[in-house]
């Protein structure tokens, strides 16, 4: 294989495997917040054991989640150098907002998050659960930005020429607010929440499941679902935005998603299905005209095509874009229905009657994870062949010096690494949650929330 397609198979790779973690640090903090602001709201212990528990979970993604960040940054120098200087002076203002507006917030409250249960008050440490949790927040946030200014530039110049140019930030609040970085940020994070809220449901109902602390569960589960509840049904709402975004910005990639060829003609909206790239024709089961509605509102107006842009300007894996996207949507619509239906049983009284629902939830934290997974998919492979869209081809933007043989040794490194990287964060995860909630305990002070002294009060 070619330096090029290695290259994008070695970021692909440390980039997924990175993105389990930012996710679920993020959804967790959310429910940390729901969770610990129960606790001050009732002074129920048992919503305080719930959250010493999930905040040590959270210690666990958040560590793995930073070890397996730092790699990529690298990447961009070794595999990436002519795409680094290019886009030097705009990833540079993004993660050096993540740095001082993100990463610091974050880290610097994280201490009092895990060790200032009997050292602060109530409020303070409560606080700093919130602190954390807006430090992931505005992390998303400068990466998403970062990224979307790849997908649709703005508030830039170009200086130089040839192998020389590169994109100078002229308008920085128009960098950060170019045409997709509102609609695609939305998207991700309603997505984050949903990876953190599916993982408390799914620990939860294992228990419920084995019969182990069952009252604790329940309360959790219900905090759970309703923000998984939520955020599915705003996902539609985001997905629905962002959709309608890339076919004003990126038509050839929202026809890639679809694979739509003719621009004369209305579009379909498939369910399933496979695309034939020789015939340019898509078989499986649509909606007719189902597209055209959804972005124009009626099913008469066509829709760009792929074939009213060049063969070398448009994505060429057609078929794997478009089955990474309806995998994806169809993660989107599987959470939706398991949700609502709870909730309809919930509302029913029925909700903890049946063993085999919390077994189905028990493996449901696949869902977003994979729904996650296959949207950055379906987003980056349809950005092709461009890594800066318009201007920087993915082909342009690679090291001159990097030679096959090296970018195989270093995948080859990087796959065990995180394969040992994985299975350690299983592994304690996994024993975590089989020993339950009976050390979390606040065993040294009754009351953490009542404290005496007036500094930390």
């Amino acid at each position: 294989m070619s330096v090029e397609i290695l290259s994008r198979i070695q970021f692909a790779f440390t980039v997924s495997f990175h993105y389990i973690y930012p996710p679920l640090s993020i959804g967790l903090g959310v429910m940390l917040v729901a969770m610990e602001g129960m606790y001050l709201k009732t002074g129920n212990k048992t919503y305080e054991k719930m959250t010493r528990f999930w905040i040590k979970v959270f210690a666990l993604i958040f560590g793995i989640g930073v070890a397996t960040g730092i790699v990529m940054e690298f990447e961009f120098g070794t595999n990436w150098a002519t795409y680094s200087r290019y886009v030097g002076d705009i990833f540079g203002s993004a993660l050096a907002a993540e740095g001082i507006f993100a990463f610091a917030l974050e880290s610097g409250f994280l201490g009092l998050l895990l060790f200032g249960w009997n050292r602060v008050s109530s409020r303070v440490h409560f606080f700093s659960t919130i602190m954390v949790t807006l430090g992931s927040m505005f992390s998303a946030i400068w990466i998403v930005v970062a990224n979307s200014w790849q997908q649709t530039p703005a508030g830039f110049h170009i200086v130089g020429e040839g192998l020389k140019a590169r994109a100078e930030v002229t308008d920085f609040w128009a960098m950060v607010f170019n045409p997709s970085s509102v609609e695609r940020l939305s998207h991700v994070l309603v997505g984050a929440f949903l990876s953190g809220s599916f993982l408390v449901l799914s620990v939860h109902a294992y228990y419920l499941y084995k019969n182990r602390h069952v009252e604790l569960s329940k309360k959790a589960f219900k905090i759970a679902l309703i923000v998984a509840t939520v955020a599915g049904l705003l996902q539609l709402v985001t997905g629905h935005h962002s959709a309608t975004g890339v076919s004003v910005n990126q038509p050839a990639k929202l026809a890639a998603f679809e694979g739509h060829y003719d621009s004369f003609k209305t579009a379909d909206m498939y369910l399933f299905g496979v695309v034939n790239q020789d015939t340019k024709k898509v078989s499986g089961l649509k909606i007719p005209n189902g597209l055209s509605y959804l972005l124009y509102y009626n099913f008469t107006t066509p829709v760009k095509g792929l074939d009213a842009f060049p063969e070398n300007d448009r994505p060429k894996q057609i078929n794997a874009i478009f089955q990474t996207y309806h995998l994806m949507v169809a993660m989107g619509v599987a959470m939706i229905v398991l949700t609502l239906f709870a909730m309809f049983l919930w509302w029913r009284g029925k909700l903890f009657q049946y063993k085999w629902l919390m077994l189905v939830f028990s493996f449901s934290v696949l869902l977003p994870q994979l729904g996650n997974q296959l949207g950055w998919f379906s987003a980056e492979m349809g950005r092709q062949p461009w890594v800066v869209y318009g201007l920087l081809r993915t082909s342009d933007a690679l090291s001159k010096a990097v030679r096959a043989d090296q970018v195989i040794f270093s995948l080859v490194l990087f796959t065990f690494i995180y394969l040992v990287l994985f299975i350690l964060f299983i592994y304690l995860l996994n024993k975590k949650i089989q020993h339950g909630f009976e050390e979390h305990v606040a065993e040294e002070i009754p009351e953490y929330s009542k404290r005496n002294n007036p500094i930390l009060n």
